[in-house]
């Protein structure tokens, strides 16, 4: 069969695959490729900041119902606090059997540095409001433009006739935002060729191995979520479980390469309606997901957090325990919109059960490695959720699967 044949996800499969050996061949020259790559992140970057807005606003503007946008509100902010507390469990256990830090040589791993400084919890909420709507969109600042969104959606609602034709321009700006999506996830096989290459060629097998059980332990809890948990959540609701990994598995992808929820939204939805997630629904619950939903940086904290431990010879008890999985779920929501969330988020939790912060420069040498498949995790964990509130509010649509 020719390439061009071929549907999208065996082409980024097919680019996936042949940019790792690409990348061990050229070793640091697989530099030169990753221009190619860059062009298709710029290309997904440029969607972000629209196609959520537009979303976001279409979505409330399909909300006509207060009681009914407070009840899929909920129903989402429920589904991603109930899974983090999963996901956190499932990368302690991993931690405790597979005891990633023993017998590992700390200067082997190079110096340890102190990572950023978490912000503090009022500022983060009070900074979800902008002054300047236009500024959080041209910062492309996601919880602002969030916020915004969903203000200026219920105001176009309020405003009774008077809003509708501002609100249909938002339905019709957010499908023409689809259509381009589709057009540029056409260069996706490309670009994830590119960026893997370069990826597997600056790390390489010798920066890998001496932390390679770590990132074998991150990936097998990361799987074991998706497959169990988000695989149970489905069955559960009756939603197909294998044509659901099948068809988001372009998403899952775009998220393994570009390693950003946020960056990888325009896939998410697309796959998401393709599922059956009514469009008022995905519009509003994946752009937040991308934002406030870290099931992967959860699994990878639990995981870290017991490298560290095990690394440096600290017991943890059970109330240790209880405090990773309650700092974890409650620091998920606080600090998903501040770059390089995932080292900030560990070095909070670290901090709770009193671990010396300083070793997170230990994991930083290879965060973009598990960086990769957490992401992975996180837009899976969005798709299953759209999929499902969807079917509470029977809306959900199988027939419009390709």
């Amino acid at each position: 069969m020719k390439f061009s044949k071929l549907e999208l996800w065996h082409k980024i499969f097919i680019g996936l695959v042949a940019g790792f050996f690409t990348g061990i061949l050229l070793g640091e020259k697989a530099v030169y490729i990753k221009p190619i790559g860059d062009v298709f992140i710029n290309a997904i970057r440029m969607l972000i900041v629209p196609l959520v807005f537009t979303s976001l606003v279409a979505g409330m503007v399909s909300l006509k119902d207060s009681k009914k946008m407070g009840r899929i509100s909920l129903k989402t902010i429920g589904f991603y606090l109930f899974t983090t507390m999963i996901a956190i469990t499932i990368g302690l256990l991993f931690g405790i059997i597979m005891q990633p830090g023993a017998g590992v040589e700390i200067s082997s791993l190079g110096e340890a540095a102190i990572a950023g400084t978490p912000p503090e919890l009022v500022h983060i909420f009070t900074s979800l409001i902008p002054q300047n709507p236009i500024a959080a969109l041209a910062e492309g600042n996601i919880l602002q433009i969030i916020a915004f969104s969903i203000f200026l959606g219920i105001a176009i609602n309020m405003a009774g006739s008077k809003g509708e034709k501002i609100g249909d321009m938002f339905i019709d700006f957010s499908n023409i935002m689809f259509k381009l999506t589709a057009l540029i996830m056409e260069f996706a096989p490309y670009g994830v060729f590119a960026l893997i290459a370069w990826v597997s060629g600056i790390y390489g097998l010798d920066v890998l191995l001496p932390l390679l059980k770590l990132i074998v332990a991150v990936y097998l809890a990361c799987i074991t979520h998706a497959i169990f948990t988000y695989g149970s959540i489905l069955a559960i609701n009756k939603i197909g479980v294998v044509n659901f990994f099948k068809e988001i598995s372009t998403a899952q992808m775009i998220a393994f390469t570009t390693t950003s929820s946020a960056g990888t939204l325009p896939a998410t939805i697309t796959c998401a309606r393709n599922l059956g997630a009514s469009k008022t629904v995905s519009n509003f619950v994946l752009p937040l997901g991308a934002t406030i939903n870290m099931d992967g940086t959860a699994i990878y904290q639990g995981v870290c957090v017991l490298f560290i431990a095990q690394l440096i010879g600290f017991d943890l008890s059970m109330s240790h325990y209880i405090t990773i999985i309650l700092t974890s779920t409650l620091a998920s929501i606080g600090t998903a919109g501040v770059p390089g969330a995932g080292l900030i988020m560990l070095t909070l939790v670290l901090s709770s059960v009193g671990l010396p912060i300083e070793y997170v420069a230990i994991i930083a040498g290879v965060d973009r490695i598990l960086d990769m498949m957490r992401t992975t995790v996180n837009i899976t964990g969005d798709a299953t959720c759209a999929l499902v509130v969807s079917k509470s509010e029977n809306e959900f649509n199988p027939s419009v699967v390709k």
